[in-house]
């Protein structure tokens, strides 16, 4: 079960009285729990553990109980009040007592309402962290030469994500090119051009599920700009075919981009889409945003064309469902994070951009300016739905 609920008790009430407030109150919030009572034996073995505070008087309980539950949990103390015998009293004061030795906690307290609320989200973000653990991602050649400043920090990512960063040389992948057939994938397009490119594109789609496989990678970023050179092909609808197969694939070598995308499907399930403004109207909130790939389980259908700068290979022009996104992305040391809600409001097909084409307004028109004068790189990742407060979750105490 996700969700574990202990409980700390003054021994100067009534157990029946308080047994009969704790079956109430935790009846009321219409949640699946795993109720441990005062055996913490298991503490942190869960998605989510609650401390469910029933009265006052419980302070010195909880300090004794602490050196045990640090050694059992990294993860912050959420304190769950019915604010019924003083118990919110005490959890206020064990929540200051967490922050004077700069522990994390929360106190879980309002309607029933807020509360499931609250449990709901804290659960899905502490989901989410718990699939990123163990993520192996790889980064396939080195970052494009342009991505001065999308540089990653390994020990930090391993540390405060659990994510490993396996550099892989663009020479093994072009190697494994080499030994892959070229077959011709499901997808086709009436335009020559296209068609003629899509055995090498497939060839492509194989080698870097060889990869995949070979590292047991959940995900990688791809330096694809050399295979333009390399083999006259790219690597756009390769990409999009494994984001939407579970892995995470992100473009040009960008790894605070693809740690983007790996928090993303870990909390959404899919990757989100990596493009970079094209175009953005501070006094509106409206931005463009552009790029040759997306993955294919995030559009209603796509069309296939050349890829933009280069005009061979074959790109991907995906159209979105219009309504709620959310942009996002982390920088490569974790420091800091870019988080916004808005509406996907058109996609178009311009002759002169990269293929996918959206048009997003933010909810806050004064947040463009955050891309005018501290952004976090040129790309960001778009995601289905409104995930802000979860993705805060999920990042928060990283900076």
């Amino acid at each position: 079960m996700n969700i574990a609920i202990y409980t700390i008790t003054s021994t100067l009430h009534d157990e029946e009285a308080i047994a009969a407030v704790t079956r109430l109150f935790l009846g009321s919030l219409n949640i699946e729990y795993d109720f441990r009572g005062e055996d913490f034996s298991d503490y942190g073995s869960h998605t989510l553990s609650l401390i469910y505070v029933r009265t006052g008087g419980t302070e010195g309980i909880f300090r004794q109980l602490l050196p045990k539950l640090q050694k059992r949990s990294s993860h912050p103390f959420y304190l769950l009040t019915s604010g019924k015998s003083n118990s919110l009293a005490a959890s206020m004061e064990i929540l200051s007592y967490l922050r004077q030795h700069q522990l994390q906690g929360e106190i879980i307290h309002g309607s029933v309402d807020y509360i499931k609320r609250r449990i709901d989200l804290l659960t899905q973000a502490a989901s989410a962290k718990t699939r990123l653990k163990g993520c192996r991602l790889g980064v396939i050649g080195e970052p494009s030469d342009w991505l001065i400043s999308s540089a990653a920090d390994y020990e930090r990512v391993k540390s405060l994500l659990g994510i490993e960063l396996i550099d892989i040389p663009m020479k093994e992948l072009l190697e494994t090119l080499g030994s892959t057939p070229m077959t011709t994938p499901k997808e086709s397009s009436e335009t020559e051009k296209i068609q003629q490119a899509l055995p090498g594109a497939n060839q492509i789609y194989l080698a870097l599920k060889q990869l995949t496989e070979r590292y047991q990678l959940q995900g990688f970023t791809l330096r694809c700009f050399d295979l333009l050179s390399a083999v006259k092909n790219t690597g756009c609808l390769a990409l999009a075919k494994l984001n939407s197969e579970g892995y995470v694939a992100g473009c040009e070598g960008d790894v605070p981009a693809m740690l983007s995308m790996m928090i993303s499907r870990a909390l959404t399930g899919v990757s989100g889409f990596q493009a970079n403004p094209a175009r953005i109207n501070p006094e509106t909130g409206e931005m463009l945003f552009a790029h040759c790939t997306i993955p294919l389980n995030m559009v209603e259908r796509f069309e296939l064309d050349t890829h933009f700068e280069s005009g061979i290979g074959v790109g991907i022009r995906g159209y979105m469902k219009p309504g709620s996104v959310t942009l996002f992305k982390v920088s490569g040391n974790l420091s800091r994070n870019f988080i916004q809600e808005g509406e996907l409001t058109d996609n178009q097909a311009q002759p002169d951009l990269c293929r996918t084409q959206q048009i997003i307004r933010l909810d806050d028109p004064s947040q463009t300016q955050y891309f005018l004068t501290n952004p976090i790189g040129n790309h960001h990742i778009i995601i289905p739905g409104r995930h802000k407060s979860a993705l805060e979750e999920i990042l928060k105490g990283l900076s």
